[in-house]
């Protein structure tokens, strides 16, 4: 069975950066997509964006020009580099990818990784 874990959330200034990582492992035998979702407390979660395996990207206009996403292939990992951050980025993120294991193609997710963004 594969599975995701994420790591690099934490407490960050308005204006600052972070960069979290989510890497598969277990017995994978591809990666399709991989992304990232955000969930602020009280509201639903949502779509930041996705990176295909042939490197087709696709942000949500509320972290366009900001956010950057990009994987690893070799090391089963996607990164989101978040720069400018603001209140509003403040939310749990969580990784997912679409992976074909043992067990079939599944889609997968992270437990999810706080980011706060305050003065």
């Amino acid at each position: 069975q594969a599975q995701l874990v994420e790591s690099g959330g934490g407490l960050v200034q308005p204006g600052g950066s972070l960069r979290l990582s989510c890497t598969a492992s277990g017995s994978i035998f591809s990666i399709n997509d991989m992304g990232w979702y955000r969930q602020a407390p009280g509201r639903e979660r949502e779509w930041v964006a996705r990176m295909t395996a042939g490197g087709i990207i696709n942000y949500a206009d509320s972290v366009k020009g900001r956010f950057t996403i990009s994987r690893d292939n070799a090391k089963n990992t996607v990164y989101l580099q978040m720069n400018s951050l603001k209140p509003e980025d403040t939310a749990v993120y969580y990784c997912n990818a679409f992976i074909e294991s043992m067990e079939g193609r599944t889609i997968y997710w992270g437990q999810g990784t706080q980011v706060t963004v305050s003065a």
